[in-house]
């Protein structure tokens, strides 16, 4: 079973987050980008969220660019912003995930992150020590990454003209020559990937003080369609 299928104190990994980002007022969509066969598995939670938010499915690609560009072909016309989340990270905070899509609002892409903590060295195919980069330059990239629709349907074309591969969404936009912000977000926000990342996730969601409402008052930037 895919890892963001597995039980996380009580629901899938998956759905974590999907309630996190159905709960925000600044979402209007959510397309899950799915195996058919899990289909089922969503909808039970889809239904849950509220009736203004629409919701479709996608078919996954072989890469995950192809699975962004599916998931893609069912975003509504009326999408300010696409947010791309990475299902596996069920910690996502909505105040960071807003603060992203501001950034990628007035920016046209933005993508969470945090500063790195420790020493990273650059080394050769033989483990020899190429160079120690600085630390302070250094980011560890998150999701959700927010990109404006036309600049992200503009990314692909070109990614299709010259076959490229990347490996995170924002990269598309990186090969446009177009800047991308970096909105610093929580460390909590951590893909599970491992059993310890399990247990990790498992303390962060005892611990945490889910609030019973969000907020109602919406940013000043359209309907954000999230994938």
């Amino acid at each position: 079973m895919p890892k963001q299928y597995l039980n996380l104190v009580g629901q899938p990994i998956a759905m974590h987050s999907l309630r996190t980002f159905g709960s925000m007022p600044e979402v209007g969509q959510i397309v899950v980008v799915c195996d058919p066969s899990y289909r089922d598995l969503f909808q039970q939670y889809l239904d849950q969220l509220p009736s203004r938010i629409q919701h479709s499915f996608a078919i996954p690609g072989v890469e995950r660019q192809d699975s962004v560009y599916s998931g893609l072909q069912a975003i509504r016309s009326e999408a300010a912003l696409i947010a791309i989340h990475d299902s596996a990270r069920p910690l996502i905070d909505p105040t960071d995930a807003a603060k992203c899509m501001a950034d990628a609002q007035q920016v046209g892409a933005a993508v969470l992150g945090v500063p790195v903590k420790p020493t990273i060295k650059e080394v050769n195919s033989n483990g020899m020590v190429i160079k120690t980069l600085i630390r302070a330059n250094l980011w560890e990239v998150q999701t959700p990454q927010v990109i404006q629709p036309d600049m992200l349907r503009e990314g692909f074309e070109l990614v299709r003209q010259k076959k490229l591969e990347v490996t995170d969404d924002v990269s598309i936009i990186e090969a446009l020559g177009r800047p991308v912000k970096v909105t610093q977000g929580s460390y909590t926000n951590i893909k599970v990937t491992t059993p310890d990342d399990m247990l990790v996730a498992e303390g962060f969601l005892m611990s945490k003080v889910v609030a019973d409402t969000l907020e109602a008052k919406q940013s000043g930037f359209g309907e954000v369609s999230v994938l």
